[in-house]
């Protein structure tokens, strides 16, 4: 009898279909038997959702919007505050007060004024100025000093001659005059405004397949967090990718960070950035949401779940501009903290709850994921904010341990009233939005676009396709004094 070569094992058929040592094919341990590979494995098609949804972007759309500009700059002005006010201020036995550094002295002769010593609340005096840096008959140095006198006692500070008490909070409330007497002399106050401004970046961000792959078809059955489902081919990498770079959109608007003098950034020499010596061009980056609360905005540090914590923020806000509808972007833990607040308060659900930013439909707003409740005058809407709690991002230090510092963050909701630069005219925009560059020829809020010369692009030699994305844009956070960062 002749001698197969090569041997593929020792299989011996069976007369019942049973599986017995001696007729059973192994090819998934690297044995002899090899030639059954030609039988495939059992392969589920459908992809397993281990992360559920993997996104975190969608923060944006439900609190901002987005608008072209054409401008390599964003500026707005925003309102200053209405009455005369300043705090540490000194003021010295004479009665000769002093503002703080870097701040012009705007109370003049006849004004009325009110002086409160935090250290002393029951030593608050009313006094009337009798002689300003404001006027041309006042020695003291220009623009920050002026004299008062009390109207209930013989001096403000009785201490001793030339001890001055500091720490001081001055502000106007009035005025008084004699009969018979003229108006202010050369004294006049001109509204002024503060001027903000931020800068776009780009984005980018590609795939590519050669041309080779493309012919090599593998099905995957996939339910994308888009909302799309069913069989993809090589261009499941594709939209993987293009979630990711939305996903990009959203977290440079919140995490953007503009760059400082002597910093790394500014150094670095990356393509299309030579540094910033003579004639450099730098990496200047962006203000995004987190930069701005914290220049410009309100923290709240620790909240652990009290009633008088929160009730901090209240008393903050009536400082501000007491904008009566806010919606919190919490992580788990904060959330939660609230929800045990609320229900040790009897009185929770009283008067009901309103939900006027979602055009007074419950519905809507728990569909949107938000809860809402009623403290003070003021309505809030909460909801957990995925990135704060994905692994990937913001919740990614460890498992049940909070990101970076960040537990949540307070957003006014409605518009605020700025001055448009361009328009030259105050016009009203939400308090958070996206600026993206666009004009006629060219919008680039989110382009793709096809190259190579696979897919149907045919626009080089190159075997492969590749997909190419790009954006430009910047975060606009205006009235950010009505914002509150919640950190550890």
């Amino acid at each position: 009898m002749g001698v197969l070569s090569p041997q593929f094992g020792s299989l011996l058929p069976s007369q019942a279909q049973q599986l017995l040592t001696n007729n059973y094919l192994q090819f998934n341990t690297g044995g002899a038997n090899d030639f059954a590979q030609q039988y495939l494995p059992e392969v589920y098609e459908a992809e397993v959702e281990r992360y559920g949804n993997r996104t975190i972007s969608g923060f944006l759309r439900m609190v901002g919007a987005e608008m072209p500009m054409t401008s390599d700059q964003v500026i707005w002005s925003e309102q200053n505050r209405l009455h005369i006010a300043y705090d540490n201020v000194s003021v010295t036995a004479l009665g000769e007060f002093t503002v703080p550094a870097g701040a012009v002295n705007v109370v003049y002769q006849n004004m009325t004024i009110v002086v409160m010593d935090p250290a002393n609340p029951s030593g608050t005096v009313k006094a009337i100025v009798t002689d300003s840096t404001t006027n041309a008959g006042y020695g003291g140095a220009a623009g920050t000093s002026f004299i008062a006198v009390a109207y209930t006692q013989a001096q403000i500070n009785p201490g001793a001659a030339g001890a001055a008490l500091t720490g001081l909070k001055v502000f106007v409330y009035g005025s008084e005059y004699a009969k018979g007497t003229v108006g202010p002399l050369n004294e006049s106050i001109t509204p002024s405004f503060t001027q903000f401004s931020n800068s776009p970046i780009i984005l980018k961000s590609r795939y590519a397949i050669s041309g080779s792959d493309t012919a090599q078809i593998g099905w995957v059955e996939v339910a994308a967090e888009d909302g799309t489902s069913g069989y993809l081919w090589y261009l499941k990498a594709e939209g993987e990718t293009r979630l990711r770079f939305e996903d990009y959109l959203e977290m440079s608007m919140i995490e953007g960070e503009l760059t400082t003098v002597g910093s790394g950034a500014r150094a670095a020499v990356l393509p299309g950035f030579t540094g910033a010596g003579v004639g450099g061009i730098f990496v200047k980056g962006t203000q995004g949401l987190f930069s701005a609360i914290n220049t410009r905005g309100n923290i709240l540090s620790g909240y652990a779940g009290s009633l008088q914590d929160f009730d901090s923020v209240l008393e903050n806000l009536d400082t501000q501009g007491a904008i009566e509808e806010n919606m919190l972007f919490l992580d788990r833990k904060t959330e939660l903290l609230f929800d045990n607040m609320l229900a040790q308060q009897n009185s929770y659900g009283a008067g009901g709850t309103s939900y006027g930013v979602f055009e007074n439909s419950e519905d809507m707003a728990l569909n949107l994921g938000f809860s809402g409740f009623r403290r003070g005058s003021y309505d809030f809407y909460k909801t957990s904010w995925k990135y704060l709690n994905d692994a990937s991002t913001r919740g990614g230090s460890g498992n049940f341990v909070n990101g970076d510092n960040i537990d949540g963050v307070l957003i006014p909701a409605g518009t605020s009233t700025v001055y448009d630069q361009l328009l030259g005219t105050n016009i009203r925009r939400p308090f958070l939005h996206v600026r993206y560059r666009a004009s006629q020829a060219d919008d680039r809020r989110m382009k793709s676009w096809l190259t190579g010369s696979v897919g149907g692009a045919q626009t080089s030699t190159l075997d492969a396709m590749e997909v190419n994305f790009l954006s430009e844009r910047c975060l606009c956070v205006q009235a950010a004094n009505n914002f509150v960062l919640f950190t550890a």
